[in-house]
This record gives C-alpha cells, sequence and structure tokens, in this order.
C-alpha cells in the first residue's frame, strides 16, 4: 500500500511538472496583449497578478488571461492553477487594485 502512495505521488508530481512546462509555452502574442492593455488601462502587471493568484491558492499556473468585465465594471486577471492534489481551481484577481475576487474549483 505504502508503494502504492508512492507511484501516485510521483505520477502526481510529474503531472504538474508537464503543466508547468505547458505555461512556459503561452503565445507569445497574447502576451504582449496582455501587457498592451494593462499598460494602457494602468493596471497592476501579469506577474504582480499571478504572484496575488498563487498567495491565494498555491499551484503551478497552467493558463492566465486577461478579462473585461461586462458593463465597463473593470478588468479581471484569470488564472488556472493545479493544486499539489492535481486539482484545478480558477482564481480571479482584480487587475485594478490586485485583490482577489473569486477562487472557484473547476469541476471539468
Amino acid at each position: 500500500m505504502k508503494n502504492l502512495k508512492t507511484i501516485s505521488l510521483i505520477g502526481a508530481a510529474t503531472m504538474l511538472m508537464q503543466v508547468g512546462v505547458a505555461h512556459a509555452d503561452l503565445d507569445a502574442d497574447d502576451l504582449r496583449e496582455i501587457r498592451k492593455i494593462s499598460e494602457g488601462f494602468g493596471l497592476i502587471s501579469l506577474e504582480e497578478a499571478q504572484a496575488k493568484a498563487l498567495e491565494a491558492k498555491p499551484g503551478i499556473v497552467e493558463d492566465a488571461d486577461l478579462e473585461d468585465r461586462a458593463f465597463d465594471k473593470g478588468w479581471d486577471y484569470e488564472f488556472e492553477i493545479v493544486d499539489a492534489d492535481a486539482v484545478e481551481w480558477e482564481v480571479l484577481i482584480d487587475a485594478k487594485t490586485g485583490e482577489v475576487r473569486k477562487t472557484t474549483k473547476d469541476w471539468f
């Protein structure tokens, strides 16, 4: 039973490392667009928002995006984070204030 638990932990760690590599391959055009919008609207940087998201939910960032809220309500950075238990979370960071707006478990 102990070996099965060790194998499961190794498998989860391997999966998390692969997810980290996928994050490094984010589209350069998307990153430029995010930076352009954040600078133009005086928003916090993607790196600052990511640090806030990882404080709220430690793990590996699988995806990041900058979303315009409906009806001119502002902007949110949206992060998909995989935690140590291989559970995926969505974390929304207010792009103006850096406050965590929402943390939800991704069920899919």
